[in-house]
């Protein structure tokens, strides 16, 4: 019997390569806290090369893939609002450790060259526009903020223990020159 159109239709090495990609973003989106959108027209090879070694030395992971396969990434991830932003080429920084540092280095990398704009992000499930990926970029990295928060927290502590020493230290100055006049 010769196959009709009804019959199940053969998957190409394509179309393997497609649903593998697809997988493979969906897992590399599902485990970020971070992904940047940008926009990768005007790079030489070299220069996406380059980044990409200052990326990954964070632990970062930047990739070109189509729109069609990366907005069913994004809704295979469980953030469909970020399939929203995936318009044009696009290359996607995603990181999985300091939710500032993908937003930081490309921003620098922006600023120092005028190429690679900042079109969108996705932080924590979170879809953001340019100027919030922007405002992100511009955040101290974690280990900042919690050096900040513990500098903020020892302060008033060590406040507090002066102040609670000093009282003593004077009260057993005090006896101790009461001592000495009893012992004259």
């Amino acid at each position: 019997m010769a196959p009709t159109s009804t019959d199940k239709p053969q998957v190409t090495r394509a179309g393997s390569r497609k649903v593998a990609s697809v997988h493979q973003l969906t897992e590399m989106l599902s485990r970020s806290t971070s992904a940047v959108v940008t926009d990768y027209r005007g790079l030489t090879v070299r220069q996406l090369e380059d980044l990409r070694g200052r990326l990954r030395a964070e632990g970062i992971d930047y990739i070109v893939v189509k729109n069609t396969l990366a907005r069913r990434a994004a809704a295979d991830a469980g953030a469909a609002g970020f399939a929203d932003v995936l318009i044009g080429p696009v290359g996607l920084a995603i990181g999985y450790g300091d939710l500032s540092a993908p937003a930081r280095i490309l921003f620098e990398h922006f600023r120092s060259t005028r190429t690679l704009p900042l079109v969108a992000g996705l932080a924590e499930g979170q879809v953001l526009d340019g100027n919030e990926v922007r405002t992100l970029a511009e955040l101290p990295s974690r280990d900042v903020l919690l050096s900040r928060l513990a500098g903020a927290l020892l302060g008033p502590l060590s406040t507090l223990a002066a102040a609670i020493d000093s009282p003593l230290s004077t009260l057993a100055a005090t006896l101790e020159a009461y001592r000495d006049k009893l012992a004259a």
